[in-house]
């Protein structure tokens, strides 16, 4: 059964000594708005460590895998559709009957993840159709200006022969020192009707928030934590309450440290919630 309530969420991250979203237009520096200098992570980076996370835990259960995956070529993908229910594709072209043509974008949703939260455009050279997915979201920003460090790092190891005689090898790598990123999502109950999205994938949904971090370390991410997930839910699939007037009601104070000086910690940061005078939604934070 697909979900009955439309929701909106605000979920909150920071990043400790690691760049969360490299820009590879600017030689991977950590993405910034250029006129306010605050961080930016992309909807793509967050829905990536989703779909891993997904993969991760839940690879072996039907209907949870992931199409746009590591090495995945996205017209054998699209091929599985058609060999399941037995019908020839046809260059780019999606079948002619439309109800074949229904049955084969319904079964790329049903047994992929990440089609049936975020959608797809699977009109590639095996055609399976488009799909627009309930679960969006809009780019995370920093609470604060960022201030990105580079710095340089060795390599005792070279990588050709010819290279022996060097000590080492010398390298870059771009960080911000602190940062407190906020982003906000919407899910609609009237899309996910359309692709099958269902309470398990939403309940899904928020445990990848709540844990995606935790499997993702790396050396260039540093330390990305989950801090805070304020959820909306509203009485019905159509909603209560204009989304933007429900993120207003969360709100980030900075009370802490040199006011002068970019935050240092979580610590620096207060975060409230609003919930007077609410009707027609709940608010449930599951972090």
């Amino acid at each position: 059964m697909t979900i009955q309530n439309r929701y909106e969420f605000v979920y909150f991250f920071d990043v400790t000594n690691g760049n969360p979203n490299g820009d590879p237009d600017a030689g991977n520096l950590p993405r910034m708005d250029p006129e306010t200098s605050k961080g930016l992570v992309t909807d793509v980076c967050l829905k990536r460590k989703i779909r891993n996370f997904i993969e991760l835990c839940y690879e072996n259960e039907p209907g949870y895998e992931i199409y746009v995956k590591e090495k995945s070529v996205l017209n054998l993908q699209n091929k599985r559709a058609y060999e399941a229910l037995s019908i020839k594709p046809e260059a780019k072209k999606l079948p002619k009957d439309e109800a074949k043509a229904r049955e084969i974008t319904a079964w790329m949703c049903k047994n992929f993840f990440d089609v049936r939260s975020f959608g797809a455009v699977m009109t590639t050279e095996v055609n399976s159709g488009q799909v627009r997915g309930p679960v969006q979201f809009a780019f995370a920003q920093s609470i604060d200006p960022i201030v990105p460090v580079e710095l340089s790092i060795t390599r005792m190891a070279v990588t050709n022969e010819k290279d022996l005689e060097k000590e080492r090898t010398m390298g870059r790598k771009s960080i911000v020192p602190y940062g407190l990123y906020r982003v906000h999502g919407f899910i609609s109950a009237k899309l996910a009707e359309k692709t099958g999205f269902s309470d398990d994938d939403l309940q899904k949904l928020w445990q990848a928030l709540q844990l995606m971090f935790e499997h993702d370390h790396s050396a260039a991410r540093g330390e990305m934590v989950a801090r805070k997930l304020v959820v909306f839910k509203h009485q019905d699939a159509l909603g209560n309450q204009p989304a933007h007037k429900l993120f207003e009601r969360v709100t980030v104070e900075r009370v802490n440290g040199d006011m002068a000086m970019p935050a240092q910690s979580f610590d620096d940061y207060r975060i409230s919630v609003n919930t007077d005078g609410l009707t027609g939604v709940t608010v449930e934070e599951l972090i």
